[in-house]
Order: C-alpha cells, then sequence, then structure tokens
C-alpha cells in the first residue's frame, strides 16, 4: 500500500530542515521590496484587494507618489511585475490566494511578522538598547554592593525600583514601536 509525501510524518530532523527551509523561503520572499508592499497593502485592507488597486499603490510608494500621481505607464510596469512574478512567488508559498485579478492573505501571512523587525536607520538596535541597559543596572548593582553608591538619599529599594522601572518603561516603548512598525498598521509601508 503507497502512500504519500503528505501523509507521511516528519521525524525530528527532517522537522529541522523543513523548519529551516521554510524560514529561508520567507527571508527570500520578504528580501524583495515590491512583495513587502504588495503584502503591507493587503494586511492594511484586511480582506481581498484587486490587482489594479495594489498595483497603483505599490507604484506610488516605490515612486514616492500619490496614488493619484501614478501616470499609467508606472502603473503597468507595477501591474505587469506583480502579476507575472511577484503575487505567483506569493501564492506558492501561501502567504496569498490569487485568482488573476484578487488577491487575499491566507492565515501563513500572519506568521512574517516574526520575521520583520523593523529598525530605521538612525535608531539602535533594540538588542543593543538592552545590552546597554543591563550594563547601566550591572554598574549599580556592583556599585550597592561595594557600598560606593549613597544609600542616603536613595535607598537600595529605590535603586532597585529605579533600574527595573527603565527596563519596564524600555520594554513598553519596545513593544508600541514594534507595533506600529508592522507591515499593514500604517498608511505607508515601513
Amino acid at each position: 500500500m503507497g502512500t504519500t509525501s503528505e501523509s507521511k510524518p516528519a521525524t525530528a530532523g527532517a522537522t529541522g530542515q523543513d523548519d529551516q527551509s521554510r524560514e529561508g523561503e520567507i527571508f527570500d520572499l520578504l528580501s524583495n521590496q515590491r512583495r513587502r508592499y504588495a503584502i503591507h497593502y493587503c494586511k492594511r485592507e484586511d480582506g481581498p484587494v484587486t490587482l489594479g488597486d495594489l498595483a497603483e499603490h505599490v507604484a506610488a510608494w516605490e515612486l514616492e507618489k500619490e496614488v493619484d500621481e501614478i501616470t499609467s505607464a508606472e502603473r503597468k510596469r507595477v501591474y505587469t511585475s506583480l502579476q507575472q512574478t511577484h503575487l505567483p512567488t506569493l501564492e506558492r508559498a501561501d502567504v496569498i490566494e490569487f485568482d488573476d485579478r484578487t488577491i487575499e492573505l491566507t492565515d501563513e501571512a500572519a506568521e512574517l511578522d516574526v520575521y520583520l523587525d523593523i529598525v530605521p536607520g538612525d535608531s539602535v538596535p533594540w538588542g543593543v538598547y538592552y545590552l546597554g541597559l543591563s550594563a547601566v543596572g550591572a554598574v549599580v548593582m556592583a556599585g550597592l554592593w561595594l557600598e560606593v553608591i549613597p544609600t542616603k538619599t536613595i535607598p537600595e529599594l529605590g535603586w532597585a525600583t529605579l533600574t527595573f522601572g527603565l527596563f519596564a518603561a524600555s520594554a513598553v516603548v519596545h513593544i508600541v514601536q514594534n507595533r506600529r512598525m508592522r507591515l499593514g498598521e500604517i498608511e505607508k509601508p515601513p
């Protein structure tokens, strides 16, 4: 009795390779700005979109123009590229459903947010920021242990509360900024 590859259980080793393969595929998908813009527009609209509307918005974002300023040639160039290359690629990756004129995100598209930690060029990556904040906390704690930091004006518990407060405030800012920078959350793509 034969089985299809879909009905075979995955082994632990195969699952690891499958995960790495899927991750590579996702990074490849997201490496293209036009595909990121397409995903952004679909997420923003939160439902099926037409290829014509998608092409207009992607062209406007790429050319840094308003949608009503896009020429027919500019729209057609993006329309053709999306229809022939980018949308079929996203569909093969199971990120969208594309029926030649209408595009809709699949449930798999929600997975993409994890791969899009967008850091503006003029800011410090959050990992580096938290490392620096940890260094400051370590200096404060060492100063308290070595009795170098005065505890008469601010007691030890006050220093600990201050350090905790810095981490908590930073975490809140981090969460708010990450949510704001997700594809589909703001008018123009990040």
